[in-house]
């Protein structure tokens, strides 16, 4: 059975950082292309990072870029997303996903497409 378990989301003022993992089991993690994704109460989800397989290619959207890293260890099966500069904003429940079927240097940025999910971690940013 293939599992995401997220962890790392809390409370921080605005400018502070917070590093997500989720560590995924039930699969090899360098099957998949990975990606962190989040939703604020009354918005749409929205993608802030994608991985490929290898870890070599990664993608960052204009809206968090130069802020937000993403990061794998396929070695230990976890996802990673560096925040920091946080801003209010940045406030929602961030996911991890996992998409199969994908080359090893590709990445997906559209969540539809993507087959596990974890439960979510709450990231609150205040001013």
């Amino acid at each position: 059975q293939v599992q995401l378990v997220e962890s790392g989301g809390g409370s921080v003022q605005a400018g502070g950082s917070l590093r997500l993992s989720c560590v995924a089991s039930g699969y090899i993690s360098s099957t998949v292309s990975m990606g962190w994704f989040r939703q604020a109460p009354g918005k749409e989800r929205e993608g802030v990072s994608y991985i490929s397989r290898s870890g070599g290619v990664t993608y960052i959207p204009d809206s968090v870029k130069g802020r937000f890293t993403i990061s794998r260890d396929n070695a230990k099966n976890t996802l990673y997303l560096q925040m920091n500069s946080l801003k209010p904003e940045d406030t929602a429940m961030y996911y991890c996903a996992a998409r199969a079927s994908l080359g090893y240097n590709e990445y997906d940025v559209i969540y539809a497409n993507y087959n596990y999910w974890g439960q979510g971690t709450q990231v609150t940013v205040s001013s």
